[in-house]
């Protein structure tokens, strides 16, 4: 697996994901949105982002796991919070670099009114791609 990531030079210098990523193997992952919840589906943090972004990045690396994926070969990742501040982002990178470490997949971040429940803050899908 090969993850070719690009940022043109005619785009803005983005900070902490990648504009382009060309993807080679022979298996996609696609993960569902994990949401802050525990092993045992109870929720993570009430009303606090930091806590509910730590549980649902932690989430997506045990998903990764199962599929016999590593951070490092996710291409892409969709990042949606609840009523989004400019605020949150830092707050969100944190919990991000926690998994990803220096690796920048390519990102959506989409602010949201709700999410499934109520109490969730935020929630995070991805796209890894492996070798077979």
């Amino acid at each position: 697996m090969t993850l070719q990531l690009i940022n043109p030079r005619s785009l803005p210098a983005p900070s902490g994901y990648t504009h382009v990523v060309v993807a080679t193997g022979s298996n996609m992952v696609f993960n569902a949105g994990q949401e802050p919840e525990d092993a045992d589906g109870n929720l993570v943090g009430p009303g606090d982002l930091a806590a509910q972004a730590r549980q649902v990045f932690t989430n997506l690396g045990h998903a990764l796991a199962a599929a016999g994926a590593h951070p490092r070969q996710v291409a892409k990742i969709t990042i949606y919070v609840v009523q989004h501040q400019p605020e949150y982002l830092p707050v969100i990178e944190q919990a991000r670099v926690a998994l990803f470490g220096e690796h920048r997949p390519a990102d959506t971040f989409l602010g949201v009114q709700t999410l499934s429940r109520p109490e969730y803050l935020i929630e995070i899908d991805a796209i890894a791609v492996i070798d077979g």
